[in-house]
């Protein structure tokens, strides 16, 4: 099988491991090159951030792609919580260049409709650098869940996340459950939907709605197929 590059493009520092880490791994595990671009801080959202708390966050951002296999790791500084305050050709661009330097196939990103405004704003984003101009090697773009975060915008609010792809991630679950365990700092005593017993359980459910053990969703936003 002709091995792939594949780009995941993601909001906040543990999104990526969130929405498409069992994915990433298995993609890893069968030779594919898999490279991460986080977008925002990921902490000044409430308030200053200290030096050492930036480098828990990225030392755990990287422990986390080491996990996973990823080949490579982009930490950006766009403002947490804040990215509609910038204007979107600036991130547009940084994803242009992103897909530039690693020619992808497959870009994992955000779902349109989430709760959270700079998952939005990486989605239009990376659905903006990914027109479908000729000669572009992105074929496909698949859209994730990020739990506490998807689930929680009211279907009157925006389309719900109601998924059409699936990612067997049986064989990987336990390095996706590894990975966030790296982000401690970030994760949550269940029942509340971002702790490693929430992501478990949601993966047994999605697997289920698909005839795997454990899987990850996805929603198909484009695919271009030579026939």
């Amino acid at each position: 099988m002709k091995k792939q590059s594949i780009l995941v493009v993601a909001a906040h520092p543990d999104d990526e491991v969130l929405g498409c880490g069992g994915t990433m791994a298995a993609h890893a595990a069968r030779g594919d090159e898999v490279h991460i671009a986080i977008l925002a801080q990921g902490l000044t959202s409430r308030g200053a951030a200290s030096q050492a708390e930036f480098e828990r966050l990225h030392a755990a951002a990287a422990q986390a792609q080491t996990i996973l296999g990823a080949s490579t790791l982009a930490l950006f500084d766009f403002p947490d919580n804040r990215m509609d305050t910038v204007a979107l050709l600036d991130v547009v661009k940084v994803v242009e260049g992103l897909i530039e330097q690693y020619r992808p196939s497959t870009v994992y990103t955000h779902f349109a409709a989430d709760l959270n405004i700079d998952h939005r704003r990486t989605h239009e984003a990376v659905i903006t650098a990914c027109r479908p101009l000729p000669g572009h090697p992105v074929e496909r773009v698949l859209c994730f869940e990020v739990p506490s975060s998807s689930e929680w915008l009211p279907a009157s609010s925006g389309q719900p996340f109601v998924p059409n792809w699936f990612n067997s991630i049986e064989l990987t679950l336990d390095k996706k459950l590894a990975a966030l365990a790296a982000y401690a700092g970030e994760m949550r005593p269940f029942p509340h939907p971002r702790s490693l017993e929430a992501v478990g359980h949601l993966a047994a459910w999605r697997g289920a709605s698909a005839g795997f053990g454990a899987a990850e969703a996805f929603v198909l936003a484009r695919q271009r197929i030579v026939i």
